[in-house]
C-alpha cells in the first residue's frame, strides 16, 4: 500500500516552485486514499504515472503590435494523460499563466474529462499574453503566431484544445484559420468554434448551463429545488454570464457578478442584457452597470461574498474564494457552493467548507459541461453532423446528471455520502487508473 506522505514529498521535490500543481495533486491523493489501499495501484506505479505529464511544451511567441514593435510572449501546452482519448483542454491567455498553473489545470482536466464518460484525455495550454486593451488585429497576429508553433503538436485524434480565460470564439477562429492554413486540412482540431464553420450549438453556454444543471441535481438529491433561490455569482466572463442566465431561466434571483476591477450587487436581480453589452460588446468593466441600473451598487476591489444568498457559484478564477469569504457565506446561511471556475477555493477555504454544514461540489464535476459539449462538438465534426440546440442541451443535462449520480454513489460507497469532492476524485481516478493498467507499461 502507498505511503501517501512519502509520495507527496517525492512529487514536491520533483516539481519545486509549482504550488498550484502540487496543491491539485495533494487534493486528489488525499481524496482517493481509501482506493489506494488496494495494492494493485502501487504494483502498477499508478501515482507516479498519473502525476507525471506525458509531455510539457513551452515555446516563444513573437508577434507585431499595431505600432510595428515586435512583442514576445511565452506559450505552453501540457499534454498530461491520454489513457482515455485524445488530450482535451482549453487554452488560457492571461498574464498570470505559467507552467505551474497550466500543469495544475491539465492535471485537473484528466479527472474532469473522465467524469463525463466521454473518450477524452487531459491537457491544457495557454500564454502569458493579455488580450485586454489589444486591437482585433493585434489579437489576430498573436493567435496566428501562437498557432504556428502549437500546430506541430495537436490534431483531431491527438490533442484538441478549446477556449478558456481570454480565449473565446474570436481567438479560436483566428487560431483555426492559421491551423487550416499550415496543415492544409479541415478537421476538428479545435473546439469552441463558431457554428458557422463546425462549432456546436450551446458550446458557448455549456459550462455555465451545466454548472446550474449540476447544482439543481445536488439540491434535488437533498429534497430541495433551485427555483426561487437567491444566487451570488462571481466573474463576468462566459461561464459566469451563462450560469446567471440559466439560473434566471430556472426561477432564481441572481444578485452579483464581479470582474478584475470590482463587483456589482443588484437587489432586483442582475440585468444580463446590460452586462452582456458591457462585457461582450464594449469590453469594459462592470463599473458602467450603474449607468443603466442606478439602484444597483458597484464596489471596487475584490468580491468577498458578503451578500446573503442560498447558492454560491464562483466562476472567476482559481483561489478567488479565501477563508474569510467562505466564512461570510456560511454565516449568511448559504446552502451550497458549486464551482464554475477551476479550484476557486483556496486550500484554507476548502478545509473550512469540508468541515461545515454546507453542500459543496468541486469544479472537476460541476463545471464539466464545457468539456462535455466540446466532446459533442468533436463527435459532430467527425460525423459531419450538426445537432440542434435542443439535442445538445438534452445531452448536456444527461451528462451532468450522470456525473452527479456517479460521484454521489462513489461518495456513499466509501462512507461519506455528502463528500462530493471525494466522490469526484475517486470516480475520475479509478476510470483513468483502470485504463492505464489495461494498456500496459506505457
Amino acid at each position: 500500500m502507498y505511503n501517501l506522505s512519502n509520495e507527496i514529498k517525492k512529487i514536491s521535490e520533483k516539481n519545486p516552485n509549482e504550488p498550484e500543481f502540487l496543491n491539485a495533486v495533494k487534493e486528489v491523493l488525499d481524496s482517493v486514499a481509501p482506493v489506494l489501499e488496494d495494492s494493485k495501484y502501487e504494483k502498477e506505479s499508478i501515482i507516479e504515472r498519473i502525476t507525471e505529464p506525458d509531455r510539457q511544451i513551452a515555446f516563444r511567441v513573437s508577434w507585431i503590435d499595431d505600432s510595428g514593435k515586435i512583442r514576445v510572449n511565452r506559450g505552453y501546452r501540457v499534454q498530461f494523460n491520454n489513457a482515455l482519448g485524445p488530450y482535451k483542454g482549453g487554452l488560457r491567455f492571461h498574464p498570470s499563466v505559467n507552467m505551474s498553473i497550466i500543469k495544475f489545470l491539465a492535471f485537473e482536466q484528466i479527472f474532469k474529462n473522465a467524469l463525463t464518460g466521454l473518450p477524452l484525455g487531459g491537457g491544457k495550454g495557454g500564454s502569458d499574453f493579455d488580450p485586454k486593451g489589444k486591437s482585433d488585429a493585434e489579437i489576430m497576429r498573436f493567435c496566428q503566431s501562437f498557432m504556428t508553433e502549437l500546430s506541430k503538436y495537436i490534431g483531431a485524434d491527438k490533442d484538441v484544445p478549446a477556449g478558456d480565460i481570454g480565449v473565446g470564439e474570436r481567438e479560436i477562429g483566428y487560431m483555426f484559420g492559421q491551423y487550416k492554413r499550415l496543415r492544409d486540412t479541415y478537421e476538428g482540431a479545435l473546439t469552441g468554434k463558431s457554428v458557422v464553420y463546425g462549432g456546436s450549438l450551446i458550446r458557448k453556454q455549456a459550462t455555465g448551463y451545466g454548472l446550474v444543471y449540476f447544482t439543481q441535481n445536488v439540491l434535488n438529491h437533498h429534497g430541495d429545488d433551485i427555483s426561487g433561490k437567491k444566487v451570488c455569482v462571481s466573474g463576468a466572463g462566459n461561464v459566469a454570464i451563462h450560469a446567471a442566465e440559466k439560473a434566471q431561466q430556472l426561477g432564481c434571483k441572481v444578485l452579483t457578478l464581479s470582474d478584475s476591477k470590482g463587483w456589482i450587487y443588484d437587489s432586483e436581480g442582475i440585468d444580463l442584457k446590460v452586462v452582456k453589452d458591457i462585457k461582450e460588446v464594449m469590453r469594459k468593466d462592470l463599473s458602467l452597470y450603474k449607468e443603466s441600473r442606478p439602484n444597483a451598487e458597484y464596489h471596487s476591489g475584490k468580491f468577498k461574498w458578503t451578500i446573503p444568498c442560498e447558492v454560491a457559484l464562483p466562476c472567476a478564477t482559481q483561489n478567488e474564494v479565501d477563508a474569510e469569504s467562505v466564512q461570510n457565506l456560511i454565516n449568511n446561511g448559504c446552502k451550497i457552493i458549486c464551482e464554475g471556475a477551476n479550484m476557486p477555493l483556496t486550500a484554507e477555504a476548502l478545509k473550512i467548507v469540508l468541515n461545515a454544514d454546507i453542500l459543496y461540489a468541486p469544479g472537476k464535476a460541476s463545471n464539466a459541461g464545457g468539456v462535455a459539449v466540446s466532446g459533442l462538438e468533436m463527435s459532430q465534426n467527425s460525423m459531419r453532423l450538426k445537432w440542434s440546440s435542443e439535442e445538445v442541451d438534452e445531452k448536456l443535462k444527461g451528462i451532468m446528471k450522470g456525473i452527479f449520480d456517479n460521484i454521489s454513489e462513489a461518495a456513499a460507497e466509501y462512507g461519506e455520502p455528502n463528500n462530493y469532492l471525494m466522490g469526484a476524485n475517486i470516480c475520475g481516478f479509478k476510470r483513468v487508473a483502470e485504463a492505464i493498467m489495461k494498456q500496459g507499461a506505457v
